[in-house]
């Protein structure tokens, strides 16, 4: 998690939001680490996750992350939450809530990722709340950052 604290934290200090992602192997060692792009590609599908899995499928060279965990600072929202199944990552953690994102002004569907998971029927582990003190503290960072606005 802390990888992707400070990835996220790179990501708030050029005018981003404040979401990043850290794709490891069960063995703990880092493939990737993203933070959301949604403003500087013009891509509202460029969330931390996404980039992460792209990033990670790229540089192994395969769609499936069978063996590979992905940490995000803040609960993955549906699309995300779906991306991570398709990709055949083997568990997400993550720290704050997607209630947290909510409340700072993000259009998140309510939808937990757990709730999601157990409906489709996905085997995704699910780690929440991890470091999630910290993780909460970037909205915060990301209010001081150079664009706190919520898309």
């Amino acid at each position: 998690m802390r990888a992707a604290l400070a990835v996220c934290r790179r990501g708030i200090a050029v005018g981003e939001s404040p979401f990043g992602a850290v794709i490891a192997s069960q063995a703990g060692a880092v493939v990737c680490a993203t933070h959301n792009t949604v403003r500087s590609t013009g891509d509202p599908t460029a969330h931390a996750e996404i980039n992460a899995i792209r990033a990670a499928c790229r540089l192994l060279g395969t769609i499936d992350l069978s063996g590979h965990v992905i940490v995000s600072t803040c609960e993955p929202c549906p699309m995300c939450a779906a991306a991570i199944h398709w990709a055949n990552l083997d568990a997400v953690c993550f720290g704050a809530g997607i209630d947290d994102a909510g409340k700072a002004g993000f259009r998140e569907l309510a939808l937990p990722v757990r709730t999601l998971y157990a409906q489709g029927g996905s085997s995704v582990m699910v780690h929440p709340a991890v470091m999630r003190a910290e993780c909460q503290e970037l909205f915060a960072e990301w209010r001081r950052g150079p664009h706190p606005d919520p898309y």
